[in-house]
């Protein structure tokens, strides 16, 4: 069996960092693991400086015309290849397609734009979601059949991780990283009440909106640090997280796991987390003990996790113990790419 990988990122550069042990693996979604199950992986070459329409030009080219010896595609997202769906759709395109759908299916307004998703959504073998609040959800909308679809654990490179924790270092205070529909306002708003140091790293704009002009009208106080790294690398922000004793995951509200990347990476370096409650991630923060939840936008309710996370150290560091053991059982890259390779298998 050999399936195509397709990543709407640079799987080249992945790699390169990878060897040198520098970039987690579970950014490939389990592909470099799927070799332990007997399935060859040929490695797509995005171009990801161009143009949308002419990526999927390049992607048609490539999957449909350049490579032809392999059975199935894995992709981590169906941007970029929906020509090829339709055309598999239509029955002109013969392998499977097997991907991550990384938000809930939703009936559209328009008659059209719903037929054509069903369309669309035909063409489409098997679908891994992150959540079964997302498959729920996707149920509800009547595109496509419901047998498509797959619960993928997807969870951290604990090897990697481990590596990053070995290097011993006292941990003190709150971290907050990532970059995704992020609540800064009101983050800052609870550790300004509370003088709890908080080192943030976040990227200066995310998609059309600036992190750096909104903090320009924040009050910030001395125990709240921020930093606008000119790349974030998952390799080097785990280290500053690794100086850390809780991480935190303050996000505005949305249809779709905002904020699980930084659930798993907390959860694989044995940190507690608090966390905006997103009933769409897949881990139970609050019924697994490995960290706490608040509603979105609540300061109040953020600043009481705060104090109970410094008035509780012994608990915290439990929450963290747990946390990890979860990723050891549940979440974790492993067990994403046996999920993946029996789906690919068709087991």
């Amino acid at each position: 069996m050999r399936a195509y990988f397709y990543h709407t990122q640079n799987i080249q550069y992945i790699l390169g960092k990878m060897e040198k042990g520098e970039f987690p693996a579970h950014f490939l979604y389990g592909a470099t693991k799927l070799g332990n199950h007997g399935i060859d992986v040929i490695w797509h070459r995005s171009l990801t400086s161009a143009s949308r329409f002419r990526q999927m030009m390049h992607n048609l080219w490539q999957m449909a015309f350049v490579h032809r010896d392999y059975d199935v595609i894995y992709a981590t997202h169906y941007q970029g290849i929906e020509p090829l769906i339709f055309l598999r759709a239509l029955g002109l395109f013969r392998r499977r397609i097997v991907l991550w759908h990384h938000q809930p299916i939703i009936v559209a307004r328009s008659f059209w734009r719903n037929w054509l998703g069903k369309l669309f959504y035909r063409g489409i073998d098997d679908m891994f979601f992150f959540s079964r609040k997302l498959i729920d959800d996707s149920v509800k909308a009547h595109k496509t059949d419901p047998s498509k679809f797959h619960l993928g654990h997807w969870g951290a490179d604990l090897e990697m991780y481990d590596r990053v924790t070995a290097e011993k270092c006292v941990r003190h205070g709150f971290v907050s990283t990532g970059k995704e529909k992020r609540d800064m306002a009101t983050l800052v708003r609870a550790f300004n009440q509370t003088g709890a140091p908080l080192n943030i790293y976040l990227n200066t704009k995310n998609g059309n909106f600036s992190y750096k002009q909104l903090f320009e009208t924040l009050e910030l106080k001395d125990n709240i640090h921020v930093e606008f790294p000119d790349k974030l690398m998952p390799y080097e922000l785990s280290k500053e997280v690794n100086k850390a004793q809780c991480v935190v995951i303050c996000c505005k509200e949305t249809s779709y796991t905002v904020g699980l990347t930084t659930v798993v990476e907390a959860l694989a370096m044995g940190l507690p987390m608090i966390c905006s409650h997103n009933p769409q991630i897949p881990v139970d923060i609050d019924g697994e003990q490995c960290g706490i939840t608040v509603p979105y936008g609540d300061v109040e309710a953020w600043q009481r996790a705060i104090t109970y996370m410094q008035e509780h150290p012994d608990e915290a560091a439990a929450m963290g113990r747990r946390g990890r053991r979860l990723a050891e059982t549940t979440y974790n890259d492993t067990i994403c790419a046996a999920e993946v390779a029996q789906v690919i298998l068709g087991k």
